[in-house]
């Protein structure tokens, strides 16, 4: 009996000893950032309407909006993170090492990803797929017509499994040429290196915006895979994990229940809708409950906006990148953007 009481008691310290240890994971983030002053964001290269730093210098774009909107909700003030560019080879490990507290860089979500690299995905904030885009001159209508291409892609990216797994499966002929970053791929492509360039559509969208005659090439088509696209964190830190979906969820609901930047202060001192007033910090303790104080989703939409408010900005079609919403309309739309209530 002495023995199994013995055992008992050790294997409730070791418990003790997790759970404490567990809990200290869980706000070592937060306390980090609150520390450091500012959200450190891992953002890819220049790109048109997802991350790009404006003639003033300022960093803009719907990925570096998701930044904003955790800076507003642990600081209140959505200017306070910092952007480090990231290569495709080197942002999952950066994340992982602890050198950027969040990754918004239109990275797609694969089992892979999310299991035994030490990173978590949060949740979809961009549906998308990947496409090819091909010089008019070429005359190429059609993917079935690139047999025989040379293919530029990132190397380590889904884009380049996705080439090989679509042309093996059509029995296509190709040739790859792959490059450590997205910027190498463009250059190659505009100086006429390879037939064809491969990326996610709102990549292509975005970077063509980049070559020395944007007009002369087109987006084919098709679209030959799905990529779910969101914001990384790393494993062990729940707290963290929360705050960042939940900002993003709190952009999602502020769009569904109508509030947005504009409106935002007079639904908090007006509204009768209870979940806006549980989103807002009017009633309830969802804030505290996080970490943060209670007006934290408030400071999302009132600095940063709603997520329709944002995507219409940044990549929306009367944006430079004309990106009609598609799948990435509210579920109430028939799209997939869809948030869990806040209650």
């Amino acid at each position: 009996m002495k023995v199994f009481q013995t055992a008992l008691y050790a294997a409730l310290g070791v418990t003790a000893m997790l759970s404490a240890t567990a809990v200290g994971a869980q706000a070592a983030t937060l306390d980090d950032v609150k520390a450091h002053g500012a959200v450190k964001c891992g953002v890819p290269g220049p790109t048109p309407g997802f991350a790009y730093t404006d003639d003033n210098g300022v960093a803009k774009g719907f990925n570096v909006d998701l930044c904003r909107a955790v800076a507003a909700a642990v600081f209140g003030d959505a200017s306070k993170f910092e952007t480090t560019i990231l290569g495709p080879t080197q942002n999952l490990t950066t994340l992982a090492a602890g050198g950027i507290d969040l990754l918004v860089s239109n990275i797609t979500w694969t089992i892979t990803r999310d299991n035994g690299a030490g990173n978590e995905f949060t949740q979809v904030t961009f549906y998308d797929g990947q496409g090819f885009i091909v010089p008019k001159a070429l005359g190429v209508t059609s993917v079935e017509d690139l047999e025989g291409a040379t293919i530029c892609v990132a190397q380590g990216t889904t884009t380049e499994l996705n080439v090989a797994d679509y042309f093996t499966a059509h029995d296509m002929k190709y040739n790859l040429l792959t490059f450590a970053d997205w910027d190498a791929v463009r250059v190659a492509y505009d100086q006429g290196r390879c037939d064809a360039w491969s990326l996610d559509r709102s990549g292509l969208a975005a970077r063509m915006l980049s070559l020395s005659n944007p007009d002369d090439h087109v987006i084919l088509p098709e679209t030959i895979s799905k990529e779910p696209l969101g914001p990384v964190v790393r494993q062990g830190d729940d707290q963290w994990s929360h705050i960042v979906k939940w900002s993003i969820y709190a952009m999602i609901s502020a769009e569904e229940l109508g509030v947005t930047s504009q409106n935002v202060d007079d639904e908090l001192a007006n509204s009768k809708t209870a979940e806006v007033k549980r989103l807002l910090g009017a009633d309830g303790d969802i804030g505290p409950k996080l970490g943060l104080s209670k007006d934290w989703a408030y400071n999302i939409i009132k600095n940063v906006g709603n997520y329709g408010e944002s995507y219409e900005r940044n990549v929306g079609e009367q944006s430079p990148l004309h990106l009609s919403r598609g799948l990435n309309r509210l579920w109430t739309d028939g799209g997939l953007i869809i948030a869990p209530a806040f209650r």
